[in-house]
């Protein structure tokens, strides 16, 4: 096992994991320098390319983002997820995943779905692919508005059981989506292997949201993003002293021109 993998499984119970998205190289040497997991999520779907669905998201898109966010990651766990329809049988998640691995040299991939895709993860490990889990909402096959899961108890079973499936099947770790605290809770403490929460409360064994969200590069208003900086309006200033430097032609001064 990946010795990175290996820190991560070792955390539970000990110490918090970070986890933060990145799509490029110069995002990714910063986190790289404070976070324990760099995910390049399919997110990247609404947040680069300004989708509607993460369905739209290809492989190839993964591939090149992934492999400009290596070039930032030194230390940290870097995870790549595998987009809608890349691993709908055994056969074709391994080939896309060793692509993945080969093109990118990322440590692991990321798989949606609890017991439906069982087989698909144990085959994976099987074949020296880690993979980390992610059951809860699963935004590839959430059609319409995304609703919070375990609310009801036939829900609150169903989640448990995709976590202990994934666990069994050698997953090492699992992303919780709007998950009810309880119930997130309850998975944390009964499988081994950690739980990173994604709007599913302070009790899973770390923490993961898109990295846009927090620096209020987007405008997204959603229940669980804590915006801990306006970057925004940084740019903004930035880029209106600019316009102002040049109209006034103080820009270039004799100290930027050749």
């Amino acid at each position: 096992m990946n010795s990175k993998i290996r820190k991560i499984i070792n955390k539970k119970n000990k110490s918090k994991i970070v986890c933060l998205t990145a799509y490029s190289k110069n995002i990714a040497e910063i986190l790289d320098k404070h976070v324990d997991i760099v995910l390049v999520g399919d997110s990247l779907g609404s947040v680069v390319y300004n989708y509607t669905t993460t369905r739209k998201v290809t492989l190839k898109m993964m591939l090149e983002h992934t492999k400009s966010v290596r070039m930032g990651v030194k230390k940290g766990l870097l995870i790549i997820d595998l987009p809608y329809n890349t691993y709908r049988n055994k056969s074709e998640a391994l080939k896309n995943s060793k692509k993945a691995i080969k093109a990118t040299k990322c440590d692991a991939v990321k798989i949606e779905g609890g017991s439906k895709v069982k087989e698909i993860v144990r085959y994976l490990v099987r074949n020296k692919i880690p993979v980390l889990g992610h059951i809860g909402v699963t935004p590839q096959t959430v059609k319409g508005k995304f609703k919070s899961k375990g609310k009801t108890e036939l829900e609150k079973e169903q989640l448990v059981k995709d976590a202990i499936s994934l666990e069994q099947s050698g997953a090492f770790a699992i992303v919780l989506e709007c998950v009810y605290t309880d119930v997130a809770k309850r998975i944390t403490k009964q499988i081994k292997i950690p739980t990173i929460g994604i709007g599913a409360s302070v009790h899973c064994d770390g923490q993961v949201l898109v990295t846009d969200d927090i620096l209020g590069l987007t405008d997204a208003k959603i229940k669980f993003v804590k915006k801990y900086i306006n970057i925004k309006r940084i740019i903004n200033s930035a880029i209106s002293q600019f316009k102002i430097d040049v109209k006034s032609k103080k820009y270039p001064t004799k100290k930027y021109s050749y």
